[in-house]
């Protein structure tokens, strides 16, 4: 869900642009982050001598430094462009797909984290098709997660590239299709030199950075609006159904951003592949909570400048906004000093960065590591090869982005739910039941992965409607779920010898 929501806000950002804010001080703030970018990707390169260290920092990263990370990656640029336009289009209805952030972080500490820690230390893991493989014996099963998950990679990356030549365009001034080229630039020298320990330690800068500029601004609208009270008020008199529970969506369809973050956040690799670089998986029963209150720090932005803008806007303090995801620009420039708006500005750009890099090495893993697999080889020098397969698809992100159209945002659609319906039954449901059988796990992918692009492409060419409420991420996620019980119970006489000793001895503890 949260990529067609994105996928459409790219392409509508695409059309109207953000304004310019290409002034001396934002560009100062702007020079100043790209520097610090710089000096940690220096330093992570010295520390960057095997494939392990370039795909999972060599098991050894912090509990804050990861959970900060792993927030700074899960909301990208939704956060800042895409949720508050949202926001202010639907109204309270769009806080459905932030609500499960508490119940996600919950059960993915308690169902994915330990196993998969323990099991990719047990087996050298680097990758989540990796962790399937183990679970199933199955290079075949390894090896088809893998190719589901480089297609959503392939959409994600295309919207993140564009995303960043927009902002950095609108904060210096250079173009859009250059600011595509440097944003991927900077974030593809951090993913080749130090791997996923720059983009850790990136991550933990930008996340901070994000948590920062999202209180300065929930704080700023709340002086500038009079309080939460006045600017409930003054919404109230005037459109009452947009802070109603379900504001101006169906309770279905309110329902189904709930049901589709909630589970599909658990299919989701650029947060579960972070499970492996945790040093100590004691610290793990901390995990929820630290990232939930990093996830209501960065989110506060998302809803005070949603419901802000649109108060602001029935009052006459601003203009009516020419496209939703002009909502966070237009009050930047309109309402906030120009510092914070500099920060803000800087954060977006760190929010598709953090996003970005995820995706590079993960995508990069995939084809040098999950696929070769799946074929029964293995490369000699993955190190080498993972940063040569990591510039290759940076380029093509950018090539796809630059040559930009309706066609990128539909590459972004599938990706949140294609990663949820192929990988959280097989992986999240597999990891904590002995039924589950590789017919199974191998039915699900598949099923995930051509409902997901068959539903998702007739509604792109118009072929088909759902129904109010109803989305192609719901429908994939749930047979997905039905394919994998039905054909593992089928199957069922075969589950017991397809998990080894030391696979079930993790999923026993």
């Amino acid at each position: 869900m949260i990529s067609v929501v994105a996928g459409a806000n790219i392409w509508a950002l695409i059309q109207a642009s953000l304004p310019r804010v290409a002034q001396p001080a934002v560009i100062a703030v702007g020079v100043m982050y790209f520097a610090v970018i710089i000096a940690i990707s220096v330093w992570a390169s010295r520390k960057t001598k095997t494939a392990s260290d370039f795909f999972v920092a060599g098991h050894g990263i912090g509990l804050i430094a990861l959970t900060v990370a792993s927030v700074s990656t899960s909301v990208s640029g939704f956060a800042f462009i895409g949720g508050p336009g949202l926001i202010y289009s639907i109204g309270l209805g769009a806080m459905y797909l932030v609500l499960p952030a508490s119940v996600t972080n919950v059960m993915g500490a308690w169902v994915l984290a330990k196993r998969m820690r323990l099991l990719g230390e047990a087996r050298s893991l680097m990758t989540v098709p990796d962790a399937i493989g183990a679970r199933y014996r199955s290079p075949a099963a390894q090896g088809l997660a893998g190719v589901a998950m480089l297609v959503a990679i392939i959409g994600y990356m295309a919207t993140n590239a564009l995303a960043m030549g927009v902002v950095i365009n609108a904060i210096f001034g250079i173009g859009i299709g250059w600011g595509i080229w440097l944003g991927m630039g900077f974030t593809l020298a951090y993913s080749v030199a130090g791997g996923i320990l720059a983009g850790i330690y990136n991550d933990v800068f930008q996340g901070t950075l994000m948590a920062a500029a999202s209180v300065m601004v929930f704080l700023f609208v709340l002086s500038a609006g009079g309080g939460l009270g006045e600017i409930s008020r003054t919404i109230l008199s005037t459109d009452p159904q947009f802070l109603s529970p379900w504001g101006k969506i169906t309770p279905l369809a309110a329902l189904s951003f709930f049901f589709v973050f909630a589970m599909g956040s658990l299919g989701q690799p650029q947060g579960v592949h972070k499970y492996y670089m945790l040093r100590d998986p004691l610290q793990l029963k901390w995990y929820p909570l630290l990232k939930t209150l990093g996830l209501i720090l960065v989110l506060l932005l998302y809803f005070a400048v949603g419901v802000g803008v649109k108060a602001f806007v029935l009052n006459g303090r601003m203009a009516p906004l020419v496209a939703n995801d002009q909502a966070t620009p237009a009050l930047l420039l309109s309402i906030t000093p120009i510092l914070l708006a500099a920060l803000v500005f800087s954060g977006i750009a760190a929010a598709t960065m953090s996003a970005a890099n995820s995706f590079i090495n993960i995508g990069a893993a995939v084809v040098m590591h999950d696929l070769p697999v799946a074929f029964g080889k293995r490369l000699k020098n993955e190190l080498l090869w993972g940063r040569v397969v990591t510039v290759f698809i940076a380029i093509a992100a950018a090539i796809i982005a630059q040559n930009s159209g309706s066609m990128v945002a539909f590459l972004g659609i599938f990706g949140w739910g294609l990663f949820a319906s192929t990988l959280v039954p097989a992986l999240a449901v597999g990891l904590n039941w002995q039924g589950a059988t590789r017919a199974g796990a191998i039915a699900s992918i598949a099923t995930g992965l051509v409902v997901t692009l068959s539903l998702e492409t007739a509604a792109y060419l118009k072929a088909f409607t759902f129904p109010s409420g109803v989305t192609a991420s719901a429908v994939a996620l749930v047979l997905s779920f039905l394919v994998f019980f039905v054909v593992s119970w089928l199957t069922r006489s075969t589950a017991a010898g397809q998990i080894d000793p030391d696979v079930r001895l993790i999923m026993e503890l």
